[in-house]
C-alpha cells in the first residue's frame, strides 16, 4: 500500500435512511502529502476538471442507479 498507516483515516456510518432501510456510508481521509506523492493533491494541474460535464441524462441514470440494487450480494 502507498500509505502509512498515520496517513490514511476511514470512519463508517450506519443508520435508517428516508426510505425506512438501512444504509451504510464510508468516510475515507488521506491526508494531502500522501496524495501529492502519488500526483493526486487537488493542487496539481491535473487534477482539475478539464472537460464538459457529462449531459443531464447520464446524471439522472446515475442516480436512479444508485438507489437500485445491482451488483449487491444477496439482496
Amino acid at each position: 500500500m502507498p500509505f502509512t498507516h498515520d496517513e490514511v483515516r476511514w470512519d463508517h456510518a450506519c443508520g435508517i435512511g428516508p426510505d425506512g432501510h438501512w444504509h451504510g456510508w464510508f468516510d475515507v481521509r488521506v491526508g494531502a502529502e500522501a496524495l501529492r506523492r502519488l500526483g493526486l493533491h487537488p493542487d496539481q494541474p491535473s487534477a482539475a476538471v478539464t472537460g464538459p460535464s457529462p449531459p443531464r441524462w447520464w446524471h439522472a441514470a446515475a442516480e436512479r442507479n444508485a438507489g437500485s440494487s445491482h451488483g449487491r450480494a444477496g439482496m
